[in-house]
């Protein structure tokens, strides 16, 4: 396995272990009522647990098993890889951070970062298939 495609997997794995924290807290949450507050990390949850978890171990694990570009350059253009990798990781933890502080802050200037966050998932999603693209088109 390659580099790019275990930096995927791997961060994947990491924000598997903080959706299932951010779970237990809500769910600790529930069941104690600690904090009113935390019942509105659910969002966080999900985006952890579907973009974080399962988005990013689609992309991993394709990045590494597709068929290969060509013999000279396998993988074809890696950049547009890494440009996914940065832009879905920025854009998923501007969510994480500034969801809650929206929630619980509504009349701030929070509320405005999920825009960036939004953004860069949507951009991380066309870099990534522009990776793998020319990898899966038909040759002819």
């Amino acid at each position: 396995m390659y580099t790019q495609a275990r930096f995927f997997i791997r961060t994947a794995l990491a924000n598997l272990l903080a959706a299932f924290l951010v779970g237990a807290i809500v769910l600790l949450n529930q069941a104690f009522e600690f904090d009113g507050r935390l019942s509105t990390l659910m969002p966080v949850f999900y985006h952890l647990l579907m973009v974080g978890w399962v988005t990013q171990l689609i992309c991993g694990v394709s990045l590494w098993m597709f068929p290969p570009f060509s013999r000279e350059r396998p993988r074809g253009n890696e950049q547009f890889g890494w440009l996914s990798y940065g832009a879905l990781n920025a854009g998923l933890w501007l969510r994480v951070i500034f969801e809650p502080l929206h929630t619980w802050v509504p009349d701030s200037w929070y509320g405005t970062m999920l825009v960036p966050s939004a953004l860069l998932q949507v951009f991380a999603i066309w870099m990534y298939v522009v990776a793998i693209w020319p990898r899966v088109k038909g040759k002819k």
